[in-house]
């Protein structure tokens, strides 16, 4: 049968496919990310993302393809995550774009829509890279172009696309040196080729699931080894912006009345912050992904605009440290891997700066999470965890108010013995770790734990998003703030008064020992002011210094 025109349902359809198709084929692409710099798993993101965009339209059906298109865009840049999610979101925010006032489109206009998606997702990327999900889009996109000319069936169309994404996905080795080295395909080209599969189906007739029996085996695709050798063959510290940034802003218009926001603008002043830099934006919001070595100056920037929502910040660097351990420690054939068996115990905690989780690992954590305030990890990263540690019996300190019940919630969808020690802060975590014996029983680590946590004062020092009155402390927008065990102490403009007030506060004559953690932005000439202050006034304690290089909390104070 021809399909001379598409409408908004059967749109809907083969958007519903296609996100079927790529979350039966997740862990393929994933086991394709190659890149030296770790992301975050690319079909997981993928997936993650074209699954809002299909629940989207699963909300909105209609015969208007234009309304349908819509529906796709905001629930895809709702729900972005990583490089490849941000850039599937521009792909079909373009095509949605192009067909917003139509009821239906035919297979020339199904062809420009898809032309618009991708000369969309090349302008919200900085320095686009090809060999990558937007060349196999654009080969894809002229494919369809050219031949919707003479051609009238859309079936026939996005059959023609499909066969040329593949074609440029087999090329992507060829313009990205990596990915030949590894002997691999793109990751996020594999996924979009999966999203266009899934569309071609619901055209054809076929269904998802009929499809993956068609597929090559995850060993076709890739070495499941190979991705690990391409990280091993660069240094850590050859990673010039450490941490993985996004997050989103919701426009507020008395900000945007002194401060009136440009896309591009937006974009060329967020680039001097790192790399790897994607923006897209509506009327309501912007979302951001960014590389960047000093993530906090990236969000006071995004501020200037609006509120921050959907906050993530991820270290690189220890990613790529525990993929390089991995691969050290690691057999070379899947054949010769042998199961280990499960320890006693494991404890998972998290945190967010690389000095702080090496801290934790050398005190016994097994894995460290990145996150923490504004990070906050989700129920999947600490199953993820959980299941790594491969213990009979696992300890997790989410070391945030704000994380425990995302950690009881991993905690009840697993197999595994898993007790939530409710640690707040991560003083907390540290002291409920040191009182962990791995002789003693569960219960009794259980109890001992938890005891633990009382018996550790914590301080905070970090900086206001907005003018307040709390607790009768008088608050402004970027000021510094004293926090004493969740208690707003101090509020001023000087970083150092408002520490030095908040160790008064704290520092009693049952102090003994004061352990400073201070984050990615404070001098040493800083650290060594507020030592000599404490050594100073409080000559009977006993000062202990860590570099934790955790973002947005110049210090984190332990007061036992």
């Amino acid at each position: 049968m021809t399909i001379k025109t598409l409408d908004g349902r059967r749109f809907a359809k083969m958007i519903l496919q296609g996100a079927q198709h790529l979350s039966n084929n997740a862990k393929a692409v994933d086991a394709l990310n190659v890149f030296p710099v770790p992301d975050g798993d690319t079909g997981t993101n993928m997936n993650l993302s074209m699954t809002s965009g299909a629940k989207e339209v699963q909300n909105n059906i209609s015969d208007h393809i234009g309304k349908v298109g819509s529906a796709l865009a905001r629930g895809l840049l709702m729900g972005a995550r990583g490089n490849s999610g941000v850039i599937l979101s521009q792909l079909f925010r373009g095509f949605a774009k192009s067909i917003e006032t139509k009821q239906q489109i035919n297979s020339i206009e199904f062809a420009a829509a898809l032309e618009a998606g991708v000369e969309t997702a090349y302008k919200a990327v900085m320095k686009p890279v090809e060999g990558t999900i937007l060349t196999v889009a654009k080969d894809a996109a002229k494919r369809a172009v050219a031949v919707a000319k003479k051609q009238p069936d859309i079936a026939l169309v996005m059959e023609e696309v499909v066969k040329e994404a593949k074609a440029s996905l087999k090329r992507t080795p060829e313009l990205l040196p990596v990915l030949k080295e590894v002997g691999v395909v793109d990751s996020g080209g594999q996924g979009l080729v999966y999203v266009y599969e899934g569309f071609l189906a619901e055209l054809k007739g076929e269904t998802a699931a009929n499809l993956l029996a068609e597929q090559p085996s995850m060993q076709e695709l890739v070495n499941a080894e190979h991705h690990k050798n391409a990280q091993s063959h660069i240094n850590t510290e050859d990673i010039e912006f450490g941490y993985c940034t996004e997050f989103m802003v919701r426009f507020e218009q008395d900000k945007l009345k002194s401060n009136p926001f440009t896309e591009e603008k937006f974009r060329q002043d967020l680039s001097r912050f790192g790399d790897s830099l994607l923006v897209i934006a509506d009327e309501e919001l912007v979302k951001v992904h960014i590389h960047s070595e000093q993530p906090g100056e990236v969000l006071t920037y995004g501020q200037r605009y609006g509120s921050l929502i959907n906050i993530k910040v991820e270290n690189m660097r220890q990613q790529h440290e525990n993929i390089v351990q991995e691969t050290k420690t690691s057999l070379p054939t899947a054949s010769r891997v042998e199961k280990k068996e499960k320890e006693k115990y494991g404890i998972v905690t998290v945190t967010m700066g690389n000095g702080i989780a090496n801290l934790f690992k050398s005190i016994g954590a097994h894995i460290v999470i990145e996150g923490g305030q504004t990070m906050n990890p989700s129920t999947e990263d600490i199953v993820k965890a959980i299941e790594q540690v491969n213990a009979e019996t696992v300890f997790v300190l989410p070391n945030n108010k704000n994380i425990i019940l995302a950690a009881q919630q991993a905690a009840s969808v697993v197999e595994t013995n898993v007790i939530v020690i409710p640690s707040k802060t991560v003083p907390q975590g540290m002291s409920a770790i040191l009182a962990f014996n791995p002789a003693a029983s569960a219960e009794q680590n259980e109890k001992a734990m938890n005891a633990a946590l009382a018996q550790v004062k914590t301080g905070q020092v970090t900086f206001a998003v907005r003018d307040t009155n709390i607790d009768g402390v008088a608050i402004s927008k970027d000021d510094y703030m004293g926090i004493a065990d969740g208690k707003i102490i101090v509020s001023e403009k000087d970083k150092l008064a408002v520490t030095k007030k908040l160790l008064a506060e704290m520092l009693d004559e049952d102090a003994e020992i004061l352990t400073i953690i201070f984050g990615e932005d404070v001098t040493k000439e800083e650290v060594n002011e507020i030592v000599a202050y404490v050594e100073e006034a409080y000559p009977d304690v006993e000062v202990e210094v860590h570099e934790g290089s955790q973002p947005l909390y110049p210090f984190i104070f332990s007061i036992e």
